[in-house]
């Protein structure tokens, strides 16, 4: 009997990674599980781009607004509940879609969340914490790009958590943070295929551009607002959220946080490709190819 598959479909933010996953999923009589480490969260949906409530009733979706922003998430708990939920669902069956632009939970999942990745040092993180709350987010930023170049180019440098965890590492174990991620590639019990999308730069970055403007519109402000008492909430230091709060703190006014966000946007979707592109089982698409990429699948799976 032919083992089940796990369709990956990644690429930057506003590539139109959603849409595709759900017209993939029609055709392969699939659910799809979200990767996206800000839609877990139920309480903010607009920042997030979570699928429309249309596009939600299309399609069953998985490990959306299942968190709350109080509750403490990582990658490894991630991969045990994708892991599990698979395991279950995989035997009725044949084929499920992994879908987001969150890299360190899509390798979790894929390729399993390295063991030899150190667990916390109280005592390093307290001391960049407390660097972090006296100096800023440039001194972090400064840091990691002295230490541990790769890394300061691949990860989210607008996310303190992030360049607190990377600096860890580095001081922690004396690697960088690829050096630690070359651990041995986990064996799962299904196929998995591996699909990016992308688009030529000035494309994408004007459905960036669009988008925010769109989030916007639909009342991020107001959103903003409404979690403004747990800002301090790691879910929150977070694209949208940061810039949005100081506009309510009056730091600047909400044309310059709109430009904000974009300007972070369009680096954050650079480093997000950079992330990707370093994965040689990747097979790069267009999102307007949906019959190519549809193609592509069925002669993987019936090759296997």
């Amino acid at each position: 009997m032919k083992k089940k598959t796990l369709i990956s479909i990644v690429g930057p933010t506003a590539v139109g990674k959603t849409a595709t996953a759900i017209e993939l999923a029609k055709q392969f009589r699939a659910e799809i599980i979200s990767a996206d480490s800000r839609q877990f969260y139920r309480e903010i949906s607009i920042g997030t781009a979570k699928p429309t409530a249309d596009e939600l009733a299309e399609i069953p979706h998985h490990f959306i607004n299942n968190l709350s922003i109080l509750d403490n998430y990582n990658a490894s708990f991630f991969e045990d509940q994708v892991i599990e939920f698979l395991n279950s669902y995989f035997k009725t069956n044949d084929v499920a879609i992994i879908c987001g632009g969150s890299g360190m939970y899509l390798d979790a999942v894929l390729r399993g969340f390295d063991s030899e990745v150190p667990t916390a040092n109280e005592k390093v993180r307290a001391e960049l914490n407390s660097k972090y709350q006296e100096f800023g987010l440039s001194y972090l930023q400064n840091i990691l790009k002295e230490i541990d170049s790769k890394a300061f180019e691949s990860i989210d440098i607008q996310n303190g958590k992030r360049l607190i965890r990377a600096i860890e590492i580095c001081k922690v174990t004396g690697k960088s943070n690829a050096e630690i991620k070359k651990g041995k590639v986990k064996q799962r019990s299904f196929n998995i295929i591996e699909i990016g999308l992308e688009l030529p730069r000035p494309l994408l970055y004007e459905r960036i551009n669009q988008r925010v403007d769109l989030m916007l519109a639909q009342g991020l402000v107001n959103e903003v607002k409404s979690v403004e008492n747990h800002r301090t909430n790691n879910a929150l230091k977070t694209l949208g959220y940061k810039e949005t709060f100081s506009y309510l703190d009056g730091n600047c006014t909400l044309e310059e946080c709109t430009e904000k966000i974009k300007t972070n946007s369009r680096r954050y979707a650079k480093r997000q490709l950079t992330w990707f592109k370093r994965n040689q089982a990747l097979e790069w698409f267009s999102p307007k190819e949906i019959n190519k990429i549809s193609k592509y699948i069925r002669t993987i799976i019936e090759q296997q």
